[in-house]
């Protein structure tokens, strides 16, 4: 009776462990962009990363929205090989600079299709899609919302948008979060004060040299000037000491 007893505590332990744990790996599997974080103003290389979540089929479609109310100027994808990319565009009004140039369409949708269900992402495995995107909006984040089609027609629509302060939802879409680019550099007329000091203490080196040079210019000047009356004096002398026929 009492290993009956621990057998049934030992099952049922068992299985609740495996319901929390396979709930856990059910709600951390779904597609996610990498990194998580990025600079708003710069470029950036990103890739969204689509685990398979079903056990028979294959990921064969990956459908990617770029938010409309922070557009791109500048999104270009990497080859993914058995995969071909299709990229949408729509307009943006007003449009959006770019280094002084301004850009009136942007990249709305990117869509990845496999080649077949063979080349697609596979039961227990994952596929990243990289691209490169810039220059980020300033905003605080980016909500790609996004379609996930399976071999046997189902679709996973992972288009949930985060909530403040609440749990994760249920089908979350991939989000990158933006940080305010560091305040720029004073600029390079502005000496600073360690520099402005020793400009300073330049300056009156050179003066300080200048006037020894002076002086001792000056001190040669008189030196000669000794030795030529100096000179004088001694023939003049010599003459009055000579004496007379």
């Amino acid at each position: 009776m009492i290993r009956f007893r621990r057998t049934a505590a030992a099952f049922t332990l068992a299985a609740v462990g495996a319901a929390v744990f396979g709930l856990a790996g059910a709600a951390s599997a779904h597609v996610t962009v990498n990194p998580k974080e990025a600079t708003q103003g710069g470029y950036g290389r990103f890739a969204f990363r689509v685990p398979n979540e079903s056990d028979t089929a294959s990921t064969v479609k990956v459908e990617v929205v770029l938010p409309e109310n922070a557009p791109v100027a500048s999104v270009s994808t990497m080859p993914v090989q058995g995969w071909t990319v299709a990229v949408e565009k729509r307009k943006v009004d007003p449009p959006v600079k770019v280094h002084g140039s301004e850009v009136s369409e942007v990249v709305a949708k990117l869509t990845w299709t496999a080649a077949s269900a063979q080349t697609g992402v596979k039961p227990g495995e994952f596929q990243e899609f990289p691209v490169s995107m810039g220059p980020l909006p300033e905003t605080d984040t980016m909500v790609f919302k996004t379609l996930q089609t399976y071999s046997d027609g189902n679709v996973s629509r992972w288009i949930d948008e985060p909530t403040t302060g609440g749990a994760e939802p249920e089908s979350p879409a991939p989000v990158l979060t933006l940080t305010a680019a560091a305040p720029a550099s004073p600029s390079a007329g502005a000496a600073p004060p360690a520099a402005a000091a020793g400009e300073a203490d330049d300056e009156a080196d050179d003066d300080s040299s200048g006037l020894a040079i002076g002086l001792g210019v000056a001190g040669l000047v008189a030196g000669l000037a000794g030795l030529v009356l100096g000179g004088l004096a001694f023939a003049r002398t010599r003459r009055t000491a000579e004496p007379t026929a």
